[in-house]
């Protein structure tokens, strides 16, 4: 088993929506969106910030912009996607080990 010493804010505020699951799961009533929708939502948002770092480029390049905010922008965008990119992996392995669980 994993050892989470190396969790980051937005990967511990997710596992607290894991953990409000869990308690659904478990029979507890749990008011809120779904999996499907909490995902799409957490999607949706890693492109807004996509969209918003691109327009801080566009302004930068045409000389209009703030450097410092489509850094931040950018950095943003970054870290986003570079979490997405690691829950859908979680998702991708959660769901092979599910596959090769015996019925």
């Amino acid at each position: 088993m994993r050892s989470l010493t190396n969790v980051s804010p937005e990967q511990s505020q997710g596992l607290g929506r894991i953990d409000r699951s869990l308690d659904h799961a478990s029979g507890q009533t749990v008011s809120g969106s779904g999996f499907a929708e909490t995902l799409g939502g957490a999607l949706q948002k890693v492109d807004q910030m996509q969209t918003a770092a691109d327009v801080q480029a566009e302004k930068v390049a045409m000389g209009g912009g703030n450097l410092h905010e489509m850094s931040l922008a950018l950095e943003k965008a970054d870290v986003s996607m570079r979490l997405a990119m690691k829950v859908r992996n979680k998702l991708v392995e959660a769901y092979q080990e599910i596959m090769r669980m015996s019925v």
